[in-house]
This record gives C-alpha cells, sequence and structure tokens, in this order.
C-alpha cells in the first residue's frame, strides 16, 4: 500500500512540472488559432442582434447569431454596411400605396408591382393580401441578404436580393 502512495507521490509531482508547460502549449495554440482566422468578437455580433432583430424572423436569430460568431473578422464591414428593408415602413406603404404596387418596387420585387400596378393591386384583394403578407416577404429578402454575405457570393450594386 505504501508503494502505491508514493507511486501516486511521485506522480503528482511530476504532473506539477508539467503545468506550465501544458500552459504554454494551449496559449500557443490559441495564438495560432487567432492568426488562422479571426472569428467576430461576440459582443460586436450582439450589438448587431440588438439593433437589427427587428430586420428578420424570431425563429432564425439563434441561427443569425451563430453565423455571426463564426464569420470571418474580415467580413465585418459588409455585414455592418447593409441596409436592411424595413417591415413596418413596408406595411406602413402597402396600407398606402399598396394598390399602385409600391410596397413591392421597394421590397425589389419588380414584376409584382408592375402587375399590381396594372391591376389596380388585383382590384383591392391583392393589395388587402399584401398587408399581411409584406412583412414577412420583407424579413425573407433580409434573411436572403445575410444568406449571401455568408455563402461569399458577391452581387452588383443593382441587386435586388
Amino acid at each position: 500500500m505504501r508503494v502505491i502512495a508514493e507511486r501516486a507521490i511521485d506522480l503528482a509531482e511530476n504532473f506539477i512540472h508539467l503545468l506550465p508547460f501544458l500552459n504554454l502549449c494551449i496559449l500557443e495554440s490559441n495564438q495560432y488559432l487567432k492568426k488562422q482566422k479571426p472569428i467576430m468578437e461576440a459582443q460586436k455580433v450582439d450589438f448587431f442582434m440588438m439593433t437589427n432583430a427587428k430586420f428578420f424572423e424570431g425563429q432564425y436569430l439563434m441561427w443569425l447569431r451563430e453565423q455571426l460568431l463564426n464569420l470571418d473578422d474580415s467580413r465585418w464591414p459588409e455585414v455592418q454596411s447593409q441596409q436592411f428593408k424595413d417591415p413596418t415602413i413596408l406595411l406602413i406603404v402597402s396600407l398606402l400605396g399598396g394598390q399602385l404596387g409600391i410596397d413591392r418596387f421597394m421590397l425589389g420585387d419588380t414584376g409584382i408591382g408592375i402587375a399590381k400596378l396594372l391591376t389596380c393591386g388585383g382590384l383591392g384583394i391583392w393589395a388587402i393580401i399584401d398587408w399581411f403578407m409584406i412583412m414577412p416577404a420583407a424579413r425573407e429578402k433580409n434573411l436572403a441578404t445575410m444568406q449571401r454575405i455568408f455563402s461569399g457570393t458577391q452581387y452588383g450594386p443593382y441587386s435586388t436580393v
């Protein structure tokens, strides 16, 4: 029994001598990972989520936060410069000018906007339906914009996605 206790003490002493080496290895590996791919800081991502959460559907917010945390830090200016379509503004425009298709033009759906303009909002029926559908459509467009950023796809300056 005494031999086992002495052996355990020897192992513990050897482990204590290895701790500084292990700490150094961990620090070096962390620095290596930071040099490889700097990821977004959680504080930046949380601020972005607080200021832009209204532009996205609630069920996608956690997914969006995870994607932003894993995104390369060099892409942050692109994320920050995005101008999202405000669902509330589009609803107000839809209530006031939905029969003329103005809401769909603002959303980037030019074809539907022209169809609503030519049919006076589908004789008013289409305009009423859009009162309920324009906010989710705006949030879907905003999500598609973020997915484009995550995938790294570049569109021209006149893109409607």
